[in-house]
């Protein structure tokens, strides 16, 4: 399966991206397959998505991005806290878009600012967000404050919302069971000697030998 982080942060280290680190690592410890896991990092896309906007066509890194975000089986979308919603240039990569790309797509949202009290940014601006473009949001949304990292509860978010996020992702396809060991294959029948075509055939000899009796 594939699992697409999309991160907002513009600093390097950023917590940011930390969260969205944390965050598929939980997803990818659930998966009970092998998970292909790729990073969009909006901050390097900056430029091609402001073209975008005035050519309307993407450039060839937002091209692969889109690529990504549109094949992924599930994502997880983060982006730190601007005047009390989500940022600009998160806002302006789903900006680009198509309105149907990803519809019946699991997506875990995620946030981080520098104080709780803007942890209802999950609510009121990213869930709306999302549920506008028909993806399927998990119910914890994970919002990280400065003082949440080392904090209790945290980990407790991410695991839960990570859980959520595997229970909505499409699972592998079992691989066909081998055999026991020792076990043959299965060999049609064959026709017991003496049959054909389920009759019984009586052998000349034998029927020459009735007659003489």
């Amino acid at each position: 399966m594939k699992l697409v982080v999309v991160s907002a942060g513009l600093s390097v280290p950023s917590s940011t991206r930390l969260l969205g680190d944390r965050l598929a690592a939980a997803t990818v410890g659930r998966a009970s397959g092998e998970v292909d896991l790729r990073v969009v990092e909006l901050r390097d896309l900056a430029v091609e998505i402001a073209h975008n906007f005035t050519n309307g066509f993407p450039g060839r890194a937002l091209s692969a991005a889109i690529d990504d975000v549109t094949s992924a089986d599930g994502l997880i979308v983060v982006t730190p806290v601007f005047s009390a919603s989500y940022s600009g240039l998160f806002k302006s990569f789903f900006d680009v878009l198509d309105k149907d790309a990803l519809a019946g797509r699991p997506v875990l949202i995620a946030a981080t600012g520098g104080t709780g009290r803007h942890s209802l940014v999950l609510e009121h601006a990213l869930r709306p967000l999302f549920a506008y473009l028909r993806a399927v949001v998990v119910p914890t949304g994970v919002y990280a404050a400065s003082e949440d990292w080392g904090a209790e509860g945290l980990a407790e978010r991410i695991e839960r919302a990570a859980g959520e996020l595997v229970a909505l992702m499409p699972t592998p396809a079992p691989m066909p069971s081998s055999a026991p060991a020792g076990a043959e294959a299965a060999v049609p029948a064959q026709p017991a000697p003496g049959r054909a075509d389920g009759f019984h055939v009586v052998p000349f000899a034998e029927q020459l030998a009735a007659l003489r009796v």
